[in-house]
């Protein structure tokens, strides 16, 4: 018997599995509460999955709330679109918005590693195209367990394919991202997807359902038992050993599909058919119908029976919290379903008409002509509990910062030296990635300017004026662990400085804030932390966060994920011909190093290979004014046409950068260190806020003119030479070809083992 609101109001005692759904007996009283009865069945199928830690930001939006406080305007102008929509919208100049936003799709990635990772691409595409945007680029930041342990081998494969897969088929280049390793991510790997997408001012696009009359579509593909619950419940509860058994909670991605969609809400956007739009992403028809009504100026309602479907034996609730993929909501005027349709089937996609704007208030969903949902939209897509957690700053972090990697013993001899670059260049997170990008097509619609493994992906916006953007991602657990405020401004640092040395201004960001169990008073510390960390680094830097997303309950068998706060940067470039590459370019040409070198090897990638992961002291410390005096003279230089090359440093330091610098175009270098500091801390600590760059010696004078006037230290290394050698002088002379084998061997042979 079907459920409905008059058999809610007439049965109260009924027992309803509201912890099965992973709601707390606190939050199914408030839902009692809000109704003024028991839920139906529907209803709480509705509310467990939009009350989830994943769709509600339950433990987090009251921190959350101080990116509000932010200035909402960019170096380019104001904000068009922000926190609170689909995606964050930037203008770039010439007419032109960009849209971009990360996500997390870390426990469906473990539990079914290749639809996890294909489904988070699709699911963060239509987040782009819902504001009116054509998708024209896709990034991903990966992290999993330890290269060598057996599951990494089962995980990294099926997410790598599945990233591929997806955002191959869709014709999306995938210009950058990341690839780490650490014991903490083992059995809790995380998937974040960054998209980009380009469209003009006017075609700006907000989901709110206005206008009674109008009527509501679901278009795209046929809604099916994949992913029931999907997202919206993996995401929001912590894995034990038995978290592969989930599968059948995972979406089941159609890039195919996907693509036609694309087409098709690009082509319905600019024939002016939609009043508003709604993607399909976590909570399914669930978050479309509340979000889209509770945004509008009236209310919504629905015939359920009328949905499309692939399994006719779906019962009401399984409809509502199926997150099958390649799915949007529009809301549409009468006198232009016609025209909706028309070009819905140009493109082969299926588009029903389900329901339509209500006056009032409510919500109601029918099903075989029975009202099984009748609430106020806003109790469900935002009146979820505002929990403030108890936070505690950890017991063990005075030991751990006390134990500091700058008390290490060092390699000092030339020898010792040699060999400490050649394990650190062949360490998981220092190797070659290109086993996992090569997999990715980086060029397809002919637009890339760069792409890995430059420090940032570049994108040709428009193919008369050369306009572009840049993007970079960047996070670092280690350095989060050993402080979290400090860890997270240090990502702000690093995506900030590799848009800037690209020749791009940094613009604005997305987060992509990874963090394990919000029940935990010493993880929601971290978790404060780091918003803090970000709101201050923002406000230093002039940089507005546009929006992103909180992943939390990334815990197994009772262990947290190192606190890994994301950091999406967006830059804006007026020509993509000055861009600087990264790769020394020509024989002769003057090593710069920009900056100023100190003892930071807390967190280091030395420390951590070759001092049997050690993980103590404290991180390096940010310096906003010198990566703005950084980011300044990189992009004045690059206009000026005065740089062959520029790369930051970041982990692995100095000797890291001269090692990727030499490697990408197969040209040798010989350098001087500074002697400031030894020669361990000069070759391998991470201070930020530095890069190296080379110029031609006829502008060397130039370089360090611009560099005086904004008060960077600009210190003479050496010469780019053409003996493919790197030549530490007085030190070492390592062969390019002995450190290209050491460096592209460890990937690869891994997943040869597999």
């Amino acid at each position: 018997m079907v459920d409905t609101v008059e058999n809610a109001r007439t049965t109260p005692d009924v027992d309803q599995p509201w912890a099965e759904l992973g709601l707390k007996a606190d939050e199914y009283a408030r839902i009692r509460e809000l109704l003024g009865r028991r839920p139906t069945g529907a209803e709480l199928a509705m509310y467990s999955v939009m009350w989830s830690e994943h769709c509600s930001y339950k433990s987090s939006k009251l921190h959350l709330s101080r990116f509000s406080a932010l200035p909402q305007t960019t170096p380019r102008g104001p904000l068009l679109a922000g926190i609170g929509d689909n995606a964050g919208a930037v203008d770039i100049g010439q007419g032109y918005a960009v849209t971009f936003k990360a996500e997390s799709h870390n426990h469906p990635s473990y539990v079914e590693p290749y639809q996890g990772a294909a489904t988070g691409v699709g699911g963060i595409v239509r987040d782009i195209m819902a504001m009116g945007a054509r998708p024209i680029a896709v990034m991903d930041a990966l992290r999993f367990g330890a290269l060598d342990a057996p599951d990494t081998k089962r995980v990294l494969p099926g997410v790598v394919a599945g990233v591929g897969g997806y955002g191959n088929c869709l014709g999306l280049p995938n210009i950058g991202g990341e690839l780490v390793f650490d014991d903490s991510y083992y059995g809790n790997p995380l998937v974040n997807a960054l998209c980009v997408g380009v469209m003009r001012h006017e075609d700006l696009a907000f989901a709110k359902a206005t206008g009674a009359g109008n009527k509501v579509i679901l278009f795209g593909a046929s809604t099916g038992a994949d992913g029931i619950g999907g997202a919206s419940v993996l995401a929001s509860e912590t894995f034990e050993a038995d978290g592969p058994q989930k599968r059948p909670s995972v979406q089941v991605g159609d890039p195919f599909m996907e693509k036609l969609l694309i087409e098709c809400t690009l082509e319905l956007f600019h024939a002016g058919v939609v009043t508003a739009l709604q993607d399909f992403g976590a909570a399914g028809i669930s978050c479309a119908t509340s979000e889209l009504a509770s945004a509008g100026d009236g209310g919504m309602h629905c015939e359920l029976d009328l949905v499309p479907l692939r399994d006719s034996t779906m019962t009401p609730e399984e409809i509502l919290m199926s997150e099958s993929q390649e799915r949007m909501m529009a809301v549409v005027e009468p006198d232009d379903v016609d025209r909706f349709m028309q070009i819905c089937a140009k493109w082969d996609v299926q588009a029903t008409i389900i329901g339509e704007v209500t006056d009032g208030d409510r919500l109601v969903i029918d099903w075989h002509g029975q009202t099984i949902v009748d609430v106020d939209p806003h109790t469900v897509a935002h009146d979820s509990p505002t929990y403030d957690r108890p936070q505690a700053r950890p017991d063990w972090i005075d030991a751990v910062n006390a134990d500091h990697a700058n008390a290490l013993p060092r390699p000092s001899s030339g020898d010792e030296l040699a060999e400490t670059l050649l394990a650190l260049v062949a360490s998981p997170n220092l190797a070659d990635k290109s086993w996992v990008t090569d997999q990715y097509d980086r060029f397809v619609r002919g637009n890339s300017i760069l792409a890995q493994p430059e420090d940032a992906g570049m994108i040709r916006v428009d193919e008369d004026t050369n306009l572009g953007i840049a993007l970079s991602t960047d996070a670092n657990g280690r350095y989060t662990y050993l402080n979290p405020y400090l860890g997270a401004q240090l990502a702000l640092s690093e995506s900030y400085r590799n848009v800037a040395v690209t020749g791009a201004e940094p613009v604005a960001i997305t987060d992509c804030l990874n963090f394990g169990s919000p029940e935990d008073p010493e993880v929601m510390w971290q978790l404060v932390e780091a918003i803090k960390g970000l709101v201050d680094g923002c406000a230093e830097l002039g940089i507005p966060v546009t929006g992103g997303n909180v992943s939390l309950y990334n815990q197994t068998g009772g262990k947290n994920i190192l606190p890994t706060p994301l950091v999406g940067m967006l830059g804006v470039i007026d020509d993509v011909r000055t861009r600087t590459p990264m790769g020394f370019a020509n024989p002769g040409d003057v090593i710069v190093l920009l900056g100023a070198t100190k003892q930071e090897l807390g967190g280091s990638v030395w420390a951590d290979v070759m001092h049997d992961h050690h993980l103590g002291g404290l991180p390096p410390f940010p310096d906003f004014r010198a990566e703005k005096a950084l980011a300044a003279v990189c992009r004045a230089a690059a206009g000026a046409g005065i740089l062959a090359s520029a790369h930051d440093l970041s982990e692995g330091g100095l000797a890291q950068s001269l090692v990727d610098s030499c490697l990408r175009k197969d040209l040798g270098a010989a350098v001087t260190l500074p002697g400031d500091l030894d020669p361990c801390a000069e070759l391998f600590s991470e201070s930020p806020a530095r890069a190296i760059v080379s110029v031609a010696p006829g502008r060397y004078d130039d370089l360090v003119a611009l560099c005086a006037e904004h008060d960077l230290p600009a210190t003479r290394l050496g010469e780019v030479t053409g003996d493919a050698e790197l030549t530490v002088e007085g030190l070492f002379t390592l062969p390019l070809n002995r450190i290209r084998d050491a460096w592209a061997a460890t990937i690869p042979t891994a997943m040869q083992e597999a």
